[in-house]
């Protein structure tokens, strides 16, 4: 099973000046407008102009995120890139030594990185992956309004995570719950067995009074579309795998309305510690 050895984050970087080109707001317009959208200038203009290289180029200088060559390097993605099309996987595998196979994941909302552990979970098992990367990334720069991210005031963020065999955190499932059932009976019933031991984090999309039968729930804080839970493991895995035996990730995309599970477990933790703080 995957284990959680590295991760790091990145929030709100450095502001970047807009491509006032013509020939790019024209690449734009040819893109869009056949669908019935308008390319907004201003939007641009407005906006922090970061993108998905950006967001990498930072990430890979985390502690412990270039200790080795990947044979795995998948980027996660619910938002498109400034430029869309662009090959952030190849770009992100070249800077940590271009040994890996390489590929996106995207136009599958907040599923993007519950899909990549899942692939990694089978290239593991297969035995053609023993150490994996994944990014998970959001920018917000769009030529077009996309209500959520113009109206939530989303900024640009993005989590980087190293996956081996051995260590602490283990990737031990990853389940969607369908739009109209409610997920918060799944939650329930993980943190049932052990709920002294369990911490659920939730995404900014999920409903605070969800949980009402969960001691411990931290949820991420407003901001993102598919990086919150991400945002937090990549801050907190080291001392959640002391605190805590299970570690269950919840997000809720807000256009489809499914809810999508991974359960991180912290193997031979002894049992009886309690959790720290809870927000």
């Amino acid at each position: 099973m995957p284990t959680l050895r590295a991760a790091c984050a990145v929030v709100s970087p450095p502001r970047k000046p807009c491509d006032d080109d013509p020939a790019t707001l024209s690449y734009y317009r040819d893109l869009v407008e056949p669908f019935g959208a308008q390319v907004s200038p201003d939007l641009l203009r407005a906006a922090p102009n970061v993108g998905h290289r950006d967001l990498v180029d930072r990430l890979v200088t985390g502690d412990g995120v270039a200790g080795g060559p990947p044979d795995l390097v998948i980027v996660a993605q619910a938002l498109p890139d400034v430029t869309p099309f662009t090959a952030i996987a190849p770009y992100l595998n070249h800077l940590l030594g271009g040994e890996g196979t390489n590929f996106g994941i995207h136009q599958q909302g907040l599923a993007a990185p519950f899909t990549a552990l899942r692939v990694i979970s089978a290239f593991e098992r297969a035995g053609r992956s023993s150490r994996a990367v994944l990014a998970v990334l959001d920018q917000t720069t769009l030529p077009t309004r996309f209500p959520p991210v113009h109206d939530n005031d989303l900024v640009d963020s993005g989590a980087v995570l190293v996956l081996e065999r051995d260590g602490g955190l283990r990737v031990t499932e990853v389940e969607t719950v369908p739009a109209g059932r409610p997920a918060s009976a799944r939650i329930t019933e993980l943190a049932a067995g052990d709920p002294d031991g369990t911490l659920v984090v939730t995404g900014p999309w999920f409903g605070t009074a969800e949980l009402p039968g969960v001691p411990h729930h931290r949820r991420a804080e407003r901001g993102t579309y598919c990086t919150g839970v991400w945002l937090e493991l990549a801050e907190h895995w080291r001392s959640w795998q002391q605190e805590y035996r299970t570690v269950v990730l919840c997000e809720r995309d807000p256009r489809s309305g499914d809810s999508h599970l991974a359960v991180l477990r912290a193997g031979d933790r002894p049992a009886g510690a309690r959790a720290g703080e809870d927000r």
